[in-house]
C-alpha cells in the first residue's frame, strides 16, 4: 500500500501522505513529489545522492526537503525512488539526513510526468495524529 495519495485539484498537484513516524512521512511524501514528475517504476536505483538539510521546524523541513528533490531534478537531472530518512532534533533544531536512490533522467527510458516547479505552502499542513501518526497535505505548482 502507497504511503500517499493524490488529490484532485484545479491547477496543480495535491496529495496527502501519511507515515507511522516522521522519518516515514518524509519518505512518501517525497515518493509522491517524484511520483509527479516520473512514473518511479521506470526508474533504476543505481544513481545515489545525499541531502542534509536544517530548520527550526519539522514543517519548514518537509518543505524544504521536497523543494530539495525538485531543485536536484531541474539542476542535476536526477529522480528519485527510493529513500533512507534520518531526522534528529537537537538544540531546538530538526536535522534531516537523506539517502536518495534512483536514477538521472532518460527521456527514452522514463515515462515522465508533470513538469513540477516549486512546493507551495498554500493549505500546507503537516500534523502528528491523535494515534500518533503523521499526515501531511501538499500542493505543487506544476
Amino acid at each position: 500500500m502507497k504511503g500517499y495519495k493524490f488529490l484532485q485539484h484545479t491547477a496543480d498537484v495535491m496529495f496527502e501522505a501519511y507515515g507511522s513516524t516522521l522519518e516515514k512521512l518524509f519518505e512518501n511524501a517525497a515518493l509522491a513529489v517524484e511520483n509527479s514528475m516520473v512514473n518511479t517504476d521506470t526508474l533504476g536505483d543505481e544513481d545515489h545522492y545525499e541531502i542534509t538539510l536544517e530548520s527550526d521546524s519539522h514543517e519548514n523541513l518537509l518543505y524544504d526537503f521536497l523543494s530539495e528533490l525538485i531543485f536536484v531534478k531541474d539542476t542535476e537531472g536526477l529522480l528519485f525512488k527510493d529513500f533512507e530518512i534520518v531526522i534528529k532534533h537537537e538544540n531546538k533544531r530538526y536535522h534531516l539526513f537523506a539517502k536518495c536512490s534512483g536514477e538521472f533522467l532518460d527521456r527514452n527510458k522514463h515515462e515522465l510526468l508533470d513538469d513540477t516547479k516549486a512546493v507551495t505552502m498554500h493549505n500546507f499542513i503537516l500534523e502528528q495524529k491523535s494515534d500518533r501518526t503523521w499526515f501531511c497535505r501538499i500542493i505543487i505548482d506544476v
